[in-house]
């Protein structure tokens, strides 16, 4: 195996790790704000952990497609992506984050409500993480009034399309980094998400 290999896969498991602190971190902070504590029992902050280590290794993925994807179809509609301008960076980090946020986000974040009401059901245990996943039976049960009035129509494009326009103006060592800062930002959003009753 090549030493590029390696860096790849030490990537993805350090993306792992980073989303398993840093986004727990958050949905710790948001289960502070809704019920004045840290954990609880039942909450399941490991099996969570877990969890947002799977999806920093899917959204470190997403961020590499998207980041090379995206700039190959400006350059087909005629951009010089070459360009180091800020006014050219600006806009393949935008037009990056909006295709990100349009093509994975939505799919992402239901997945991870259903993942989230998984770990609630089995009542947090790391043995119940590993039950079979009834994703028909929860997919039915979420609120989408507040899935897609709330998390996907004002949250995508007033909070994720600028944070990750700034992700992708920054160097690409330190994106998921910054990513997995943002999750702290996610549990927050997720704690006012589940506080209304749309």
């Amino acid at each position: 195996m090549e030493l590029s290999s390696y860096k790849d896969w030490l990537g993805l498991v350090m993306a792992f790790i980073k989303f398993a602190i840093l986004a727990t971190l958050g949905e710790s902070i948001g289960l502070r704000i809704q019920k004045g504590v840290y954990n609880l029992p039942g909450f399941g902050l490991t099996s969570r952990a877990i969890v947002w280590g799977f999806l920093g290794v899917a959204i470190s993925i997403a961020m590499s497609i998207f980041s090379v994807g995206t700039p190959a179809v400006l350059a087909n509609l005629g951009i010089d992506i070459t360009s180091q301008q800020f006014c050219t960076r600006l806009l393949i980090a935008f037009c990056t984050s909006v295709a990100m946020n349009l093509f994975f986000a939505p799919v992402f974040m239901t997945f991870h409500k259903v993942t989230d009401t998984h770990i609630l059901n089995n009542g947090g245990t790391i043995s119940g993480l590993f039950k079979p996943l009834k994703f028909r039976e929860i997919f039915t049960q979420l609120n989408w009034g507040v899935l897609y009035g709330f998390v996907f129509k004002k949250t995508i494009p007033l909070f994720w399309f600028p944070a990750h326009t700034l992700t992708f103006m920054l160097p690409s060592q330190w994106r998921v980094l910054f990513a997995a800062f943002l999750g702290i930002v996610l549990g927050v959003l997720l704690s006012v998400a589940a506080r209304k009753k749309v």
